[in-house]
């Protein structure tokens, strides 16, 4: 976004022609020096005041994992998913078999058996594979719904936590942190009341 002043500089530069236009024009390198200057004068301030900031670290994943609402949520979706899951496991098992079958019949088979068996032991593998993706699909949108509740519950207590004792700055997912600023462990127990 250009500045009203870079605006009128390169409005007032395009009326004349063969004159330049831009930050290195005549007018724009003083619009550059000064903003050089603010620059350099905001680094100069920016680590005084950052080293008064109280700066807090959250961990989601452990959240996810650990937190009350989260083992719930784990437990109830496994308990919603395990007969489809056992289901799947059957027909594994029922696929294994008919192989195995095949596999010691197929020598002595005439064909137009042999075509057959291949083509039974196909269309199940494919159901098998198609049921698989509907499972996981299923599966991971409900976990999805699931988990977005508790992590809209979770950003809530950070914000109270945060405004309660006077937060700068709270992250989320960092490379490296020094366990001194982890607050993980109040907004889990925040979560479990």
């Amino acid at each position: 976004m250009k500045s009203a002043i870079t605006l009128q500089s390169n409005q007032s530069a395009a009326s004349q022609p063969g004159r330049r236009t831009g930050l290195l024009s005549a007018g724009g390198r003083g619009l550059l020096a000064a903003c050089a200057l603010a620059v350099s004068a905001g680094m100069m301030t920016a680590p005084a005041h950052a080293q008064g900031a109280k700066v807090g670290f959250v961990n989601t994943e452990r959240i996810l994992r650990d937190s009350k609402p989260a083992k719930d949520a784990q437990a109830k979706i496994e308990s919603e998913f395990s007969r489809r899951d056992t289901e799947l496991q059957r027909l594994a098992n029922n696929l294994r078999s008919e192989a195995e079958k095949f596999e010691k019949d197929g020598p002595v088979l005439s064909e137009s058996d042999r075509v057959r068996r291949q083509r039974e032991l196909s269309n199940l593998d494919m159901d098998l594979q198609r049921k698989r993706r509907e499972f996981q699909e299923d599966f991971n949108r409900r976990r999805n719904e699931e988990f977005s509740a508790i992590v809209e519950k979770a950003n809530a207590a950070i914000k109270q936590i945060a405004e309660q004792d006077n937060y700068d700055l709270i992250v989320q997912d960092a490379v490296t942190v020094n366990p001194r600023i982890d607050i993980t462990d109040r907004i889990i127990q925040a979560l479990d009341k």
